[in-house]
Formats: structure tokens, sequence, C-alpha cells
């Protein structure tokens, strides 16, 4: 079976957002891949609307088996399983939130479809908390 390198970015701004991040990345290395790689966390203002509520971020780089498409059903179901309601794309809007983990990079995959986009062009071009993690790895 195929093993990919991808990188995640991860972001919380409800409850404990630290707490939230690490659950997650406990999560994803027990039910999708081992950790290769991870920044250190960052905090940052929202972008795209407006929260009182800061946010804590993160990257890492996974070693998986699962396709894009499989990969992103797997990162939902974590998102639901840890509480967190409509995702951006349903919800039409950005929001507050316990978990956001979104596939960035995908090996030198480019893929596109209603659901996913890889690379993820906000984060490489349109983000500058996303850029700064990203540089890191």
């Amino acid at each position: 079976m195929s093993q990919h390198d991808v990188t995640l970015l991860l972001g919380s701004n409800l409850g404990d957002p630290k707490k939230n991040i690490e659950l997650a990345l406990a999560i994803i290395e027990k039910e999708i891949g081992v950790i290769l790689k991870r920044t250190e966390m960052l905090l940052t203002d929202p972008v795209e609307f407006v929260s009182n509520n800061i946010f804590c971020n993160i990257a890492i780089v996974i070693k998986t088996q699962f396709s894009p498409i499989s990969l992103l059903n797997r990162i939902k179901l974590i998102e639901r399983e840890m509480g967190r309601g409509d995702d951006t794309l349903i919800a039409g809007e950005y929001q507050d939130r316990i978990i956001d983990i979104d596939i960035v990079l995908f090996g030198n995959l480019h893929f596109c479809c209603k659901e996913l986009a890889i690379p993820h062009h906000k984060h490489f071009y349109q983000r500058d908390f996303s850029r700064k993690l990203l540089n890191v790895l």
C-alpha cells in the first residue's frame, strides 16, 4: 500500500484551544498516520470573520496510506467527534470552531473537486499565519 507525506494545518479557538489541538494530534496519529514533523503552536487572530476568540494553530506532516478523499472523510469525522458543527462549506461562512483540520499538501499531487483543493490555495497565498507555519516545516 502506498504511503503519502501530507501536510495538515490545525486550528482551534473554542474551549481550551491548545488541548483541542493536542487531542486532535493524538487522534490523527492513532487513526490516520504517524506525525513526522510538527511546528510550535502559534496564537493568531481570526481570519475572514470577526470573533473575540484567539486561534491556536499548528502545522504537521504525516505519513498516511489514505487517498485524498478518504483522508478528508476521516478528518471530517474527527472534527465532528470532537464537537465541531457544520464546516465552512456547509455553513457558508467562517465561524468559531473547536477544531479545524485542513489538508494543505498531499505529496506533489494537484487535486481539485467540490470538497477539496490540493494544494490549499488560501494557506499558501492569502494567510500570513499559515505561511509562517508552513515555512518552518
